[in-house]
């Protein structure tokens, strides 16, 4: 089953730590039986995807337990991508989805500016509560979990906005974001000692990173992997007055 029929599949059941569970069970049989992907764009000098996003950014102390968890990875298999602070973030909606050369002068950045306001108008307090990991075929995830339906709220705004609108987007082209994750490692290269990765996998599966409010959003022009050298943020959206 593709990654995007399991993704459907489970949120059809609105049930957010089953879409978890599942990820994290299918993946790590992935990862036993070598079938896991690897990600050779991440060292490509030829990757031009580019893209437009509104994300949010977890607190320090979170950031500070995720980079525990990371540091334990890097000392059985430093060899892979791991995010760090600058990088970590939660994305509320991949509004334009990173393509070849997608230019900023193409766009007119206040006239989305101006939508995701609209979007964000009475919108509830965002509190999200990151408990434990998951993963993809590809990544190790942080498992977020919003204490609120505002996140939903916000997502649904934009989507409705957009979708009226006559402004570039791909919203929902490549899946229908449901989640709160947050990426934290990317496998660039074949696994070394699997069986101690798996065995820190475990040992994180169900730790308390923390809860933040949230107190901004951030659009935000981006590759590919959201990497420091090449976002650029347009505007920060606050979120708490």
């Amino acid at each position: 089953m593709a990654k995007k029929e399991i993704h459907d599949l489970i949120m059809e059941k609105g049930d957010l730590k089953k879409h978890y569970d599942v990820l994290y069970k299918e993946s790590i049989e992935k990862m036993v039986a070598g079938t896991y992907q690897i990600e050779h764009e991440i060292d490509s000098s030829s990757d031009h995807r580019f893209g437009l996003t509104l994300i949010i950014r977890p607190n320090n102390q979170i950031k500070k337990n995720i980079q525990i968890f990371l540091d334990e990875l890097k000392a059985i298999d430093p060899d892979q991508y791991y995010y760090p602070d600058s990088d970590i973030h939660l994305t509320v909606l991949s509004i334009i989805s990173c393509y070849d050369h997608f230019d900023l002068d193409s766009i007119a950045v206040a006239d989305y500016v101006a939508l995701i306001e609209k979007s964000l108008a009475n919108i509830g307090e965002l509190e999200i509560n990151f408990q434990g990991i998951t993963a993809s075929p590809s990544a190790i995830m942080l498992q977020g979990f919003p204490s609120t339906n505002a996140l939903d709220d916000l997502r649904n705004n934009l989507r409705a906005n957009f979708k009226e609108s006559a402004l570039e987007q791909s919203i929902d082209k490549r899946y229908s974001i449901q989640t709160a994750h947050s990426t934290l490692a990317r496998f660039r290269k074949p696994i070394e000692n699997k069986e101690k990765l798996l065995a820190t996998l475990e040992k994180y599966r169900n730790f308390d990173f923390g809860n933040f409010k949230v107190e901004s959003c951030y659009l935000v022009y981006n590759d590919w992997y959201q990497r420091k050298q090449w976002v650029k943020v347009l505007h920060e959206f606050k979120t708490v007055v």
